[in-house]
C-alpha cells in the first residue's frame, strides 16, 4: 500500500496528526529543562546522583525506541491501526508516571539518598518507555500518510510547530507558577519551590491527555490490505522482517549521525540552560522560564521559515545555516558575564538555529525510509536510540567534570 495522496491529506487530518505528539512534548520539555535543577535544588540530591537519574531515562529510552520500532513494524492485524496502538499504549504509561517524578515522596522525609533514588527509578523507567512509544508510532505515521516528499516536510514542519508551541505553554505556566506559588522570600531555587514543580506538571499532563483524544479520534491509520505489498514493489527494499538488512545502507549511519548530532545540541542547551543561568550568570529563578520561553518562541517563527528554506536552498543548505547559527551563539555565550542582558539575543538566536537543524533533520529521516514503510517504525527507533544514549552518557560526563561537584 502507497501512501495516501498528498492531496487527501485535509487541514483536519494534518492538524490531528499534529497534536498528536503535545503530550510527550509537554512532558520532553520539563524532562529536558528541569530535571537536573528540580533533582539538584528541591529534592537535594548531588550532581553525580541527578545526572544518574537522567542517564537512566535515557538508556531506558534508548532500548525501548528500537525494540518498539520492530515491534511496531511487526503488528498487523490490528483493526484501530498498528501505529495508533502503540501510541496508546505509550499515552498510558506516560499519563501514570510522569507526575511522579515531579512530586516529592511524600513518606520519605528521613529517607537515604540511596532509598530516594530507587524510588524515582521506576517511575523514570516506565516514563521512558511509554514516551519512546509514543514518539515512534507518532513519527512513523508520517510514511504511512504520505508519500510525497513536501507533504512530509509539511508534517514534520507542523509536528515540530506543535512541538515548540508545547515548550512555550511549558515555560508559560512556569513562569507564572514560579511568581505565585513558588517561595517568595528568595529569588534562589529551593525545596520550597516544590508545590510550583507539582502543580506544573498537573497542569502539562492534564493539557497533553486533551489533545491526545483529539489526535486518536481525528487521525484515521490507512488499513493495510497487503502486508507484503511493498515487498514486490520495485522501490521497496525491505520487509517488515529484514529491518537487518539497513544496516548494510551507508546513508543509514549518515542521517543517524545528523540526527544523533542535531539532538546533542538541542538537548543538551536545554538540559543545562538552567543551571547555566542561574549558576553562571546569578540570575534569578524566573529566568529558568523566560530564557527557555524565548529560546522557543524564536524557534516557533523559525518553523514559518523553515519549509521555504528547504524548498530554496534544499535540506542540506538549510541544515548548514542553521548549524552556522548555533556556532555564532556558542562562541556568544562563552563571552557572556553575570546579570548581563545579552543572554536575550543569545537566546533568539538559540531558539532559530535549533528549530532548522530538527525541522531538516526529520525530514532526512523521512526521506531515508522513503517507501520502506514497512520499517519505518525500526529507523525511526534505531535514530531515537543513538539520540537518547548519547545524551545521557553525554549528561553524565558533564555532571561527573563539574568542576563544582558537591554543590
Amino acid at each position: 500500500m502507497d501512501g495516501i495522496s498528498p492531496n487527501s491529506l485535509s487541514f483536519r487530518a494534518k492538524f490531528c496528526y499534529g497534536v498528536g505528539h503535545i503530550l510527550n512534548d509537554l512532558c520532553a520539555s520539563m524532562w529536558f529543562t528541569y530535571l537536573l535543577v528540580y533533582l539538584h535544588k528541591v529534592v537535594k540530591f548531588s550532581n553525580l546522583a541527578a545526572g544518574a537519574l537522567l542517564l537512566i531515562g535515557q538508556v531506558a529510552d534508548a532500548i525501548a525506541t528500537p525494540i518498539v520500532g520492530i515491534e511496531s513494524d511487526r503488528t498487523h492485524n490490528c483493526a484501530y491501526g498498528r501505529r495508533k496502538i502503540w501510541h496508546l499504549i505509550g499515552v498510558l504509561c506516560v499519563t501514570l508516571t510522569f507526575p511522579f517524578i515531579f512530586n516529592l515522596c511524600i513518606t520519605c522525609e528521613n529517607s537515604s539518598t540511596w532509598a530516594l533514588f530507587v524510588y524515582y527509578t521506576p517511575f523514570i523507567i516506565i516514563f521512558q518507555f511509554g514516551w519512546a512509544s509514543t514518539q515512534i508510532s507518532h513519527l512513523s505515521l508520517i510514511p504511512e500518510l504520505t508519500s510525497d516528499e513536501h507533504a512530509k516536510t509539511t508534517l514534520n514542519t507542523i509536528r515540530y510547530g506543535c512541538t515548540v508551541t508545547s515548550n512555550i505553554f511549558v515555560f508559560c505556566v512556569a513562569w507564572f507558577l514560579f511568581e505565585t506559588v513558588g517561595a517568595k522570600d528568595t529569588d534562589n531555587l529551593s525545596q520550597k519551590d516544590a508545590p510550583a514543580f507539582m502543580y506544573l506538571v498537573f497542569v502539562l499532563v492534564g493539557t497533553g491527555l486533551v489533545f491526545m483524544v483529539i489526535f486518536h479520534a481525528g487521525v484515521k491509520e490507512p488499513h493495510r490490505t497487503c502486508t507484503y505489498a511493498l515487498a514486490s514493489c520495485k522501490k521497496s527494499k525491505r520487509s517488515a522482517s529484514n529491518w537487518t538488512s539497513w544496516f548494510r545502507e551507508h546513508q543509514f549511519y549518515q542521517v543517524g549521525l545528523l540526527y544523533m548530532c542535531t539532538r546533542l545540541i538541542v538537548n543538551i542547551t536545554q538540559v543545562y540552560l538552567p543551571m547555566y543561568l542561574i549558576s553562571s550568570l546569578e540570575l534569578s529563578k524566573s529566568t529558568i522560564a523566560i530564557m527557555p520561553l524565548i529560546v522557543f518562541s524564536s524557534g516557533f517563527v523559525a518553523t514559518f521559515l523553515a519549509k521555504p528554506t528547504i524548498h530554496y536552498l534544499g535540506r542540506k543548505g538549510t541544515h548548514l545555516i542553521g548549524l552556522i547559527i548555533i556556532l555564532g551563539v556558542s562562541v556568544w555565550f562563552w563571552f557572556l558575564t553575570p546579570n548581563t542582558s545579552q543572554i536575550y539575543g543569545t537566546s533568539v538566536f538559540l531558539g532559530i538555529g535549533g528549530s532548522l537543524l530538527l525541522v531538516t533533520a526529520l525530514t532526512l529521516t523521512a526521506d531515508l525510509i522513503g517507501n520502506n514503510k514497512e520499517t519505518g517504525a525500526f529507523v525511526y527507533g534505531a535514530m531515537s536510540f543513538v539520540d537518547k544514549l548519547s545524551n545521557g552518557i553525554a549528561v553524565q560526563l558533564i555532571q561527573a567534570l563539574h568542576p563544582c561537584r558537591d554543590e
